[in-house]
């Protein structure tokens, strides 16, 4: 038998959607529309940005230089909310989001005390044993980056990753994974390797991300961008293929649900507490102690979104 908390029931604009944060089963009844006055008020997923602290220094990374980290009971008073407002999961990250102090105490307070899947976004190099068994049971699902193979890999993120793949072996025993992978001129070469590779280590899922632009840099280039669409558009690999919410646009075919794109579907608390549609978008509202949807109501009228 499934218990209420495994199970998650979502009332939106595309249906009635059911999620197991246990298992990752989605199915969506799409035949069935309900008025938008019984839609969930908060975004089907959240994620959050912990702290700004991290000890490698990417040249494609979205995070601010600047030192923040969030209070564990600003966490945990909006994951509540969260949660009574029909969110369907949380995605810690940061920064790295294993340097925060509470991070263990996160997880664990947000999976006990509410229905919310818990997932967070990690380089992988501090996945220790110790930390791998005491999240056992409180995380749903791990995201690792994983930018390019071998050489390229150590390159860009100066790290072994001979270090990594140990690291990937380890957390698989404890926790599912997937494979978070930046594209660009640099990694798209690396691509089907990555792709074999993150079958043969048991990912659940390959998450694509075109890189944005950020601190400079143009990200992807139209060229990559093309290649990058042919590369999915001839991907018959056994791990399914995914892509970011912001991504979604500009690479049909991996597309969120009818509807519930936008804040409907995706928003992002910085490391300074500000929620915005994404963690490359520099237009957010702070969120107040009038909690998260006021100021997801705020960001909907200053982005031109609906507030139903």
């Amino acid at each position: 038998m499934v218990s209420r908390r495994e199970l998650r029931v979502r009332v939106g604009p595309s249906g009635i959607h059911f999620f197991n944060r246990v298992t990752g089963l989605n199915f969506l009844i799409d035949e069935v529309k309900l008025s938008s006055r019984v839609w969930a008020p908060a975004p089907a997923h959240v994620s959050i940005a912990l702290t700004n602290a991290c000890e490698l220094n990417c040249p494609y990374c979205y995070a601010p230089k600047i030192s923040a980290s969030l209070s564990f009971d600003s966490v945990a008073r909006w994951v509540r909310e969260l949660d009574s407002n029909g969110c369907l999961g949380v995605g810690f990250g940061g920064g790295e989001p294993t340097l925060h102090p509470d991070f263990e105490k996160i997880c664990r307070y947000t999976a006990t005390t509410t229905g919310l899947s818990v997932t967070f976004t990690t380089h992988g190099h501090r996945l220790t044993d110790a930390l791998n068994s005491g999240l056992n049971g409180f995380v749903h699902f791990v995201r690792i980056s994983m930018d390019g193979v071998g050489e390229t890999y150590e390159r860009l993120r100066g790290r072994s990753f001979s270090e990594l793949t140990a690291r990937i072996n380890a957390v698989r025993k404890f926790i599912p994974f997937g494979i978070n992978f930046v594209v660009n001129s640099n990694t798209l070469p690396d691509l089907d390797l990555a792709a074999r590779l993150a079958a043969k280590l048991g990912a659940r899922e390959f998450l694509l991300l075109p890189e944005n632009p950020v601190r400079g840099r143009d990200g992807i280039d139209p060229s990559t961008l093309s290649l990058l669409q042919n590369w999915i558009n001839n991907y018959r690999g056994p791990v399914p293929l995914v892509i970011s919410e912001s991504a979604a646009a500009i690479l049909p075919g991996l597309s969120v649900l009818r509807g519930e794109a936008g804040l409907r579907g995706y928003a992002h608390i910085d490391s300074q507490g500000v929620l915005r549609r994404s963690s490359y978008d520099f237009q957010g509202t702070p969120i107040t102690s009038e909690g998260v949807l006021k100021a997801l109501s705020l960001l909907k009228e200053r982005c031109g979104e609906d507030t139903l």
